[in-house]
């Protein structure tokens, strides 16, 4: 994907999560790719008892095992998981979003719940948030709540949108 490329921290973070993409989502292999050749660190989510995220560095060839959704999550010791605010920047997937950084998930709220220190957050902050997705999934505006912790940008398959909005009375 190489929207992503436009983003300088995409280039040089170091601990970089994203996701297995699964029903549609947007695949991360270049992406993935891209992060070995520079040697950055790959990180894959976790859904943990508690219903948030922790997350694991991933390698291919790594053993993996799917949790209870039927999504692949490494195979790794509690003491190797990594907390959310340990993330340089994140690759977040999406089924919609609008240019403002509101997503549409799958709607079980994981990411907003891992990375709810962000929502009061002045943004872009660490870690960065990424949504992924085809330019297709754009919508005009998506109905906020107040659990949302909206995105950094968004990277689609046709350009990278800067979605942080300094003034909130901007629309």
């Amino acid at each position: 994907m190489t929207t992503l490329e436009q983003l300088p921290e995409f280039l040089v973070d170091s601990r970089i999560a994203g996701y297995w993409a699964v029903g549609g989502e947007m695949p991360l292999h270049a992406a993935y790719a891209s992060l070995r050749a520079r040697e950055q660190h790959y990180f894959l989510p976790l859904v943990t008892a508690a219903n948030d995220l922790q997350f694991a560095v991933w390698r291919a060839g790594t053993d993996v095992q799917a949790n209870r959704y039927g999504i692949p999550e490494p195979v790794v010791s509690a003491d190797a998981l990594l907390a959310p605010a340990e993330l340089d920047l994140v690759l977040v997937p999406l089924l919609g979003f609008d240019r403002r950084g509101n997503r549409l998930g799958s709607g079980a709220g994981f990411y907003d719940r891992s990375f709810a220190f962000l929502r009061d957050a002045q943004r872009p902050a660490r870690p960065v948030l990424v949504g992924i997705g085809y330019h297709f999934q754009e919508v005009p505006q998506i109905a906020v709540e107040t659990w949302d912790v909206p995105l950094d940008f968004v990277a689609t398959d046709r350009e990278l949108i800067a979605c942080t909005v300094t003034d909130p009375m901007t629309p």
